[in-house]
């Protein structure tokens, strides 16, 4: 940073991670270009608006972005209240991309494309510390252009980048083709897409708590919709992972969430297919038929993909990263969080140190700091960017004191076979908004049950 004091620092995406490395930097008088896909800040969240997280607001905010919004006299929600998607958005990431400070300097419908230093490819070395980068950028007005700034924390996320539904981490075949009968992965089907889903026969492929939601989401729909028919396929022998801990979990929406869909299958509600690993999808005029590995077929109307994300890491091929080869995080954070190894409550705290690629200046976060594993918990994901903005500006004694709980809570565990991370369905089962008041971090993203994505159970 040294020799680019006077360049901004580019925070790519304006989800909760990447506002909160905006404020930890203006605090520290850093200057931040936050560029962000989508045309509003939080637009990945605002595709699951409809689902209710596990946890209550106070463990949602950070806490550099609280004392802005303060300052400008911001109230915040009900610490006890349990938000939907589309309340984390309205209530805490607009206020915040609307405050002057940040406003002035987030930049939507600004998708980058490539990062790099610049004048150099990742082959060149001298000088290659003190030289700024470059960050390509494709803007809403159809212009590209290049940014130079003096480092770069990627929060960009996983969102846009799912896991396939074949087998072996590539698409079954016949998958891209049938694109069109495959949804997106966490459907509003009794709100927004209820037309596609109504008196339909759909397929939900996954063994986590997307799954789950997802599931839970579809017997309402059947209340109204009775033609409605679900079908549920899982790679394992069994769906006991996304049953989880019941009335054991330290978050009850989560265990709650469970134990509905284990009544669900139960009552013959929902059809499971288990050991089902989809080898292949036939698109034909009036519906896909969905083959396994072993032969057995399904026929759907539309299918669910519920089964994971992976990071979009096209975009930085001409920075030098160092990457875990199994969940593609950063080197030395991957055997942390390995999810065939660790929960969310037993991964270390950890910040720009275990961050740190050998390109200097150069940070993953969020979520994608994750890779493909599926335990990150926003708490993680706001002490990463407190610690990665102190590094920046020089502070290593505070970007070295990291401090985070993550307790273990129920279904949390290696050999639940998921992670803590994801929202609760929206339904009569979930609890009053302030029923939930365990001290448990924040939960966010969308677990699958998946190892380097695999089915928990093979």
């Amino acid at each position: 940073m040294d020799a680019a004091q006077n360049l901004p620092v580019a925070v790519i995406g304006a989800g909760p991670v990447g506002l909160a490395a905006a404020a930890h930097l203006l605090e520290r008088g850093l200057e931040p270009l936050i560029l962000e896909a989508g045309t509003t800040a939080g637009a990945a969240i605002d595709q699951w608006r409809h689902i209710r997280l596990f946890s209550p607001w106070r463990f949602n905010l950070d806490a550099a972005a609280v004392r802005l919004l303060e300052s400008a006299g911001w109230e915040a929600p009900r610490p006890t209240a349990l938000p939907y998607g589309g309340e984390l958005v309205d209530n805490y990431l607009a206020p915040l991309a609307g405050l002057p400070e940040i406003a002035s300097r987030l930049q939507t419908g600004a998708r980058v494309v490539a990062v790099t230093r610049a004048g150099m490819d990742k082959t060149r070395t001298r000088n290659r510390d003190t030289t700024p980068f470059t960050v390509r950028v494709e803007h809403a007005d159809g212009e590209t252009r290049d940014h130079t700034v003096a480092a770069v924390i990627d929060a960009s996320g996983t969102w846009s980048r799912r896991n396939p539904l074949g087998t072996s981490g590539l698409p079954a075949i016949g998958e891209n083709t049938a694109a069109d009968r495959i949804s997106a992965p966490l459907p509003d089907v009794t709100g927004r897409d209820r037309a596609a889903f109504a008196g339909r026969r759909v397929l939900v492929v996954g063994a986590g708590h997307s799954a789950a939601n997802t599931l839970t989401s579809l017997a309402d729909l059947t209340r109204e919709e009775p033609e409605t028919r679900i079908l549920w396929a899982v790679r394992g022998a069994s769906a006991a992972k996304v049953y989880g801990g019941g009335d054991a979990d330290g978050l009850p929406a989560r265990g709650q969430l469970g134990g509905r869909v284990r009544r669900l299958v139960e009552a013959g509600k929902i059809e499971l297919h288990t050991g089902f690993g989809i080898s292949s999808l036939k698109s034909l005029d009036s519906h896909v038929t969905v083959e396994a590995a072993d032969g057995r077929t399904l026929e759907a109307d539309v299918v669910v993909p519920c089964t994971g994300f992976r990071p979009d890491l096209d975009i930085l091929r001409e920075i030098r990263l160092e990457l875990d080869p199994a969940v593609e995080a950063p080197r030395e954070l991957g055997p942390l969080i390995d999810p065939e190894f660790h929960s969310c409550g037993t991964v270390p705290p950890h910040g720009a140190r275990l961050l740190a690629h050998p390109d200097r200046d150069f940070y993953i976060v969020g979520m994608k700091s994750y890779g493909r594993a599926p335990t990150f918990l926003l708490a993680t994901g706001y002490e990463q960017v407190r610690s990665v903005v102190a590094a920046l500006a020089g502070d290593r004694e505070a970007a070295d004191t990291v401090q985070l709980e993550l307790p273990e809570t129920g279904v949390c565990s290696t050999d639940a076979g998921s992670s803590c991370d994801v929202p609760a369905a929206a339904t009569a089962a979930s609890p009053d908004a302030g029923c939930c008041s365990a001290p448990e971090p924040v939960l966010v993203g969308f677990p699958t049950g998946l190892s380097h994505g695999r089915s928990g159970g093979n």
